[in-house]
């Protein structure tokens, strides 16, 4: 069985070792070392990667070659410490490892930092962490209860007071009897030989992770966010590093957002809020002034219609409305050609009585928009039409018989409106 240097010695970047095993692992070369300080993933902490290094003996000779094999994913399989690699190496073979140390350390300092958040959560408040996730950038600790911004606050100002005691994380290992007379942060319930991190009075919990050596280390402790989840608490927080590349995006953002907007930092909420409610005040205006040129408009695409089999059909991309305004134009078209259907036509317009419309409108853009209306009686299903089009140049859309949309379709707006043309006369002439 291979010997876990992570355990008693978390910090170790570099170690020699010998392969017992080569094999394949899912099909991929995969070696088993006598000893390793590789961390494999295990109770929510990422493995680790680096290289192993063939020739250790010659590490001393700055002119002995050496070859270096990147571990790309460390797991651990029935209770041995599985090395997944870039090429193989034969059994037998002496290597020198070397740790991904920035990889590690990072996963230290999130790692410890959970501890920390964890067992002042439940100090202040009662509340329980039920679970942990830590991922690539942001961790996460799932509380039994709710939380409050109060409590988040004074959770996070006791997290980093901890941090800046720079107390000493130590490791110990008891067996099952002992650890049930001691005050576990979580009870285990693993037989035998347990590992036990003591981070001062604050924290005792057992865990085979890899921490850093004292408190300071995890640098600082901030909380990014919190939700609702599960009857409890989601909390998502970030330590060290990655507190700091979080705080630097974060400051990219406001100083980009208070350029634009050309106020404090401390304003920036009421500007967002003032320019959502006149971003809002402009859609119905938008929407007011669409509905109003509409009438005229739609007099004007009638006035270009081609008839065929008495029924006047208006196919058109049209430049400067949105989907809702495409409904209101091709909707005010047809409603138009309905009531006017006698020799004055529509608004005037001079556009002879017909049998009824069809209209086909489409944004100018791609992705292309579409409406598809037209009036009782006529021989056409827009919705049927619809689901052809989308069946071809995809996008989604649904409607009925005599009104459909849809966005989403993808290809030249031409070979669309051809299309679309194609299905109308097809409809039309169909006995």
């Amino acid at each position: 069985m291979t010997s876990r240097i992570y355990y008693t010695e978390p910090a170790c970047r570099t170690f020699d070792a010998r392969v017992t095993r080569s094999f394949t692992h899912d099909g991929r070369p995969a070696v088993i070392l006598d000893r390793t300080a590789f961390y494999p993933t295990s109770g929510g902490q990422p493995f680790d990667t680096g290289t192993l290094w063939d020739n250790p003996s010659g590490l001393s000779d700055p002119g002995a070659q050496r070859h270096g094999i990147a571990v790309v994913e460390t797991l651990d399989v029935d209770d041995e410490v599985v090395h997944v690699l870039a090429s193989a190496i034969a059994a037998g073979a002496a290597v020198h490892g070397e740790v991904a140390w920035a990889r590690r350390f990072d996963h230290m300092q999130q790692h410890t930092g959970q501890h920390v958040l964890s067992a002042v959560c439940e100090r202040l408040s009662g509340n329980a962490t039920v679970s942990v996730h830590m991922g690539a950038d942001t961790s996460t600790i799932d509380l039994a209860r709710d939380v409050t911004a109060e409590d988040v606050a004074r959770a996070e100002d006791e997290a980093n007071r901890v941090v800046w005691d720079d107390l000493e994380v130590a490791i110990r290992f008891v067996s099952a009897a002992e650890a049930a007379a001691l005050p576990l942060r979580k009870d285990s319930t693993r037989d035998g030989t347990l590992r036990l991190i003591e981070i001062g009075d604050v924290d005792l919990s057992a865990c085979g992770g890899t921490h850093v050596a004292t408190t300071g280390a995890i640098g600082s402790i901030a909380v990014t966010g919190w939700e609702r989840f599960k009857g409890g608490s989601r909390v998502t927080f970030v330590c060290g590093g990655r507190a700091l590349r979080s705080f630097r995006a974060l400051r990219h953002a406001v100083a980009g957002s208070v350029r634009l907007l050309s106020v404090l930092p401390a304003e920036l909420p009421d500007a967002i809020e003032r320019l959502q409610d006149e971003a809002r005040e402009h859609r119905r205006t938008v929407k007011r002034l669409q509905a109003a040129l509409a009438t005229h408009e739609a007099a004007a695409l009638l006035d270009g219609a081609t008839t065929l089999g008495g029924v006047r059909i208006v196919v058109r991309s049209v430049d400067g409305w949105d989907a809702a305004g495409l409904k209101s134009l091709a909707s005010g078209a047809v409603a138009g050609a309905v009531a006017n259907g006698g020799a004055r036509g529509v608004a005037g317009g001079g556009v002879a009585a017909g049998g009824g419309v069809i209209v086909a409108l489409l944004t100018a853009t791609s992705p292309v928009q579409i409406v598809i209306a037209r009036s009782p009686g006529v021989n056409a299903d827009a919705g049927a039409m619809l689901r052809q089009l989308v069946e071809r140049f995809g996008g989604k859309g649904g409607g009925g018989p005599e009104l459909a949309q849809g966005g989403g379709l993808a290809g030249d707006i031409r070979e669309i409106t051809w299309a679309v043309s194609g299905l109308i006369e097809d409809a039309l002439t169909r006995t």
